[in-house]
């Protein structure tokens, strides 16, 4: 422990130094020289003490001082604790700053902060992909020079950040970006950039089912109220127009009837958070019902239609649902293939204790701008030729939720003009296969 020496002190070691020289530069009669000789032992000892000290501080190759004396002990000393707490004190902002980045780099936003005049301090990795900017090529540049758009520029220049901006991503035009800003400190901004194009699409196809919705029943409302407003007391129809207008209103009302049940059956599965039922279903047995009433529908389309059915494979979970799936694909594939067609179904064994079913035609097949939107509600491919067929679009929505129920995904895949194929698989934990009997 260091001895702190104050001024006293030091005037009571420069006494205590002097005053014996002067005595005996007095005793031998020359006390000048004795006292000059003295102050220049003093100044060679300090001077030697600065050296030491300069030295250390500009070739450092120690962090420890080196040896002091006397009064330059101390000031050593204190120099080496004051470089010990900026030591401590610049680790501690190293630290806060690599744990600021460490969370920037965790947030699932870009983030770039900025200085007031729009020049680069940092970014995150996501804020350097969804912006398409390269580190550290772009470190001090204008974002405004790089992200070019007029409304992108015009947003920062104008320093209103109370509303975020939505803007088409400068890399990917089929990406929608939100844009917020947050001034901080006084001279700088936090640039936080968010991908909403999984939002737009949402919004945009909630924005279509209502749409649908109210198309689909509008249409067979019109056809019932139309027939309506045309018969009153005084003016019935004659039995013909009134057999034709019945028959019509009645196929309207079972249309609508039909649709009502499927929106009903997808929001049951929708809210459904686990499978409720987990009773062994004979497959085999299923899909010979299921084929009954494919037949009817095939009488008019004429298609060759082929079943591949492994017996004694059963599943396990609700038979309602996946008679559903099931039926749904095999229907599909009778009203869309072109007549004449072939369409085979298959559900066999596959991989350790694993089952999948599949349906394949040969029809105009799907355009892989529409496969991955087949299993929204109401989407149709063709729209007139949907309407022709009286599909209500809800079928693959259903199936997609009933699988997911099942652990299961549905597989689709196909080329124009050579056919589709739609499968899913289910794993050993719901497959039962049953041993044949002798």
């Amino acid at each position: 422990m260091y001895r702190v020496i104050n001024k006293r002190e030091l005037v009571k070691r420069l006494f205590l130094y002097f005053v014996p020289l002067a005595l005996i530069g007095v005793l031998i009669g020359a006390p000048f020289l004795l006292l000059l000789c003295g102050t220049s032992a003093l100044l060679y000892w300090h001077y030697r003490q600065l050296y030491k000290l300069s030295d250390w501080l500009l070739n450092q190759r120690s962090f420890n001082p080196p040896e002091g004396e006397g009064s330059w002990e101390q000031i050593f000393e204190g120099i080496y604790r004051l470089q010990h707490r900026h030591r401590k004190k610049r680790n501690e902002l190293a630290d806060l700053i690599r744990r600021f980045r460490e969370g920037s780099e965790a947030v699932p936003d870009g983030v770039v902060v900025l200085q007031f005049d729009l020049s680069i301090v940092w970014s995150n990795k996501i804020g350097l992909r969804l912006l398409g900017l390269k580190w550290p090529m772009d470190h001090g540049q204008r974002l405004d020079n790089l992200v070019r758009h007029p409304k992108f520029v015009d947003y920062m220049h104008e320093h209103n950040f109370d509303k975020p901006l939505e803007l088409q991503s400068p890399i990917n035009s089929e990406q929608e970006l939100e844009f917020r800003v947050m001034p901080y400190a006084n001279s700088q901004l936090m640039l936080v950039v968010r991908d909403v194009t999984l939002i737009k699409q949402l919004e945009q196809m909630r924005k279509d089912f209502v749409a649908n919705v109210s198309h689909e029943l509008r249409t067979p409302l019109t056809v019932v109220t139309g027939y309506l407003e045309m018969m009153d007391e005084d003016n019935l129809p004659p039995p013909a127009l009134w057999a034709k207008a019945q028959k019509t209103m009645l196929e309207q009302c079972q249309r609508m009837d039909s649709l009502v049940n499927q929106l009903l059956a997808l929001a049951r599965i929708e809210n459904s958070t686990d499978t409720e039922s987990n009773k062994q279903i004979n497959v085999e047995k299923m899909l010979h019902l299921i084929r009954h009433e494919a037949d009817r529908l095939n009488q008019e389309k004429g298609h060759q239609i082929n079943f591949k059915v492994t017996p004694n494979l059963h599943l396990l979970g609700d038979e309602d649902e996946l008679r559903s799936a099931f039926s749904n694909l095999i229907f599909n594939a009778i009203h869309y293939t072109p007549n004449g067609g072939e369409i085979e179904i298959s559900w066999q064994r596959t991989g350790a204790n694993c089952a999948e079913f599949k349906v394949t035609d040969n029809g105009d097949g799907i355009a892989p701008e529409h496969i991955h939107r087949l299993t929204e509600r109401f989407y149709r491919v063709d729209q007139a030729r949907s309407r022709k067929t009286g599909g209500s679009g809800l079928g693959l929505a259903i199936t997609k939720h009933v699988l997911s129920r099942h652990n299961s995904v549905l597989q689709i895949s196909s080329v124009v003009g050579e056919g589709a194929c739609f499968s899913f698989s289910f794993d050993a934990r719901r497959v039962v296969e049953l041993e044949s009997e002798s």
